[in-house]
């Protein structure tokens, strides 16, 4: 017996590679896709299990956003229009140093994870403070996460020293060995505020506990022309140095890169988190995936954090992502639709070393699957529904969302969360932040 089944007009599972499967079935057992067969097979074989058809919907896997910063939506819209160093030294360190706390975390990571959901996003890589508070609330809601062990050579709310940042993360790593949804991953935060001598113990506890490395690097220009100054080397050559350039390695941003660093990096198995709209709106430069993709590099999405991008909303980058790339080339073939839904999932997957276990619709993987209706004026007539989704669907066509086979998502509906009382969490901060002013002049 199997626990329920899944059907829909179309089923892109992502492997193999530009599948669409027409009436087809998902089969769910513990959280597991066991079977992927056709929808009269599948009734055949299990005629008394619950059964859901969704018509005109396609089914495809979880998205995974690779980079995000989830209580920072508590922090949406409050300096923008601003370059990357005056918003960061002028507006959000400021406003963090006075109201970060195990509630502001909480609060504004449960913001964070209800958008998430119901954008289709099923697992999360967060860099922040209070890892462990970001963990509870994630496997509270049912919300796949890999919660960043922050490390950063400044006092902050979460740690004072180097080495209470080593302890607090390797307890918090610990901590969430009991979960079910929530990894980790050493979160050097940049090259610039992170000097050698941890950078080089982070990637030695990442080996002995096997668990990835990220990091934002090659994000502005500045931070390339600061590193020649201090180190005399681009901060690539430097993390090269200190051996940290390996497939364990997710690095954030990668706007400024040579093309010998393009073809190193793809050799070396680094993996790519790109954030476009963050990118664009903080004017910090276009990563060149095209090159990366070309090369062989491992290209997944990121949306940042909504201080900088304003919304978490994969599907919108993945469009942007494309449609940037086609326009930068001046090739429409680049960043075709199969690879941008590839960015979306089994990319993120792996760059997460989650790939054997999310990412596709494959026998024996989570049953982490998005449904979006595709029967509106916006998105029909249907001819090719991978295409149908990056280019003419958005968030809102996201209709049901399960993960590790539990909904969380019903008819555009949250089914773990409390969004009233979110909201109004939400609505109390601002109260406070706002009457303080900081970050918003």
């Amino acid at each position: 017996m199997v626990d329920h089944i899944i059907s829909a007009t179309w089923i892109a599972p992502v492997r193999p590679e530009n599948t669409v499967l027409s009436d087809h079935a998902l089969a769910i057992k513990q959280g597991k896709i066991v079977a992927l067969l056709p929808l009269g097979e599948a009734l055949k074989s299990w005629p008394e299990a619950p059964y859901e058809h969704l018509d005109n919907h396609l089914l495809t896997p979880g998205f995974v956003n690779t980079h995000t910063h989830a209580a920072m939506n508590l922090f949406r819209g409050m300096a923008d229009d601003k370059p990357l160093m005056d918003w960061l030294t002028n507006h959000i360190w400021p406003a963090e140093s006075q109201w970060m706390s195990p509630e502001f975390v909480r609060d504004g990571t449960e913001l964070a994870i209800a958008e998430m959901q119901a954008a289709g996003i099923t697992c999360f890589n967060d860099m922040y403070f209070f890892p462990n508070i970001v963990a509870e609330a994630a496997q509270k809601a049912q919300m796949r996460a890999v919660v960043g062990l922050i490390v950063l050579d400044f006092p902050s709310a979460w740690a004072n020293t180097s080495d209470e940042y080593f302890d607090k993360g390797l307890q918090t790593h610990d901590q969430v060995s009991s979960y079910s949804l929530v990894s980790t991953a050493f979160a050097p935060h940049a090259p610039y505020t992170v000097s050698d001598k941890p950078l080089i113990r982070a990637l030695t506890l990442a080996d002995e506990l096997d668990i990835p490395l990220h990091i934002h690097i090659h994000e502005t220009a500045g931070e390339i022309e600061e590193s020649n100054a201090r180190y005399g080397v681009r901060p690539l050559e430097r993390l090269s140095q200190l051996g940290l350039l390996n497939p364990r390695l997710l690095a954030v941003h990668m706007t400024q890169l040579l093309d010998a660093e393009i073809e190193s990096l793809s050799k070396q198995g680094v993996n790519i988190s790109h954030c476009i709209k963050s990118n664009l709106k903080l004017a910090s430069g276009f990563a060149p995936i095209t090159k990366l993709l070309n090369a062989g590099a491992n290209v997944a999405l990121g949306t940042d954090s909504v201080a900088s991008n304003n919304e978490l909303d994969l599907l919108s980058e993945a469009k942007l992502a494309a449609l940037i790339a086609k326009g930068l080339s001046d090739d429409a073939k680049v960043v075709p639709a199969t690879q941008a839904l590839e960015m979306l999932t089994i990319n993120g997957a792996k760059a997460l070393n989650l790939d054997t276990v999310i990412g596709s619709l494959e026998v024996g993987k989570s049953a982490d699957i998005v449904a979006l209706d595709l029967s509106g004026v916006a998105t029909q007539p249907v001819y090719d529904p991978i295409a149908q989704l990056i280019y003419s669907c958005s968030r809102e066509q996201v209709r049901q969302v399960w993960i590790a086979g539990k909904q969380v998502i019903k008819d555009g509906l949250h089914t773990r969360i409390d969004t009233s009382r979110v909201l109004a969490l939400a609505k109390e901060w601002a109260t406070k932040i706002t009457s303080t002013n900081t970050g918003n002049e």
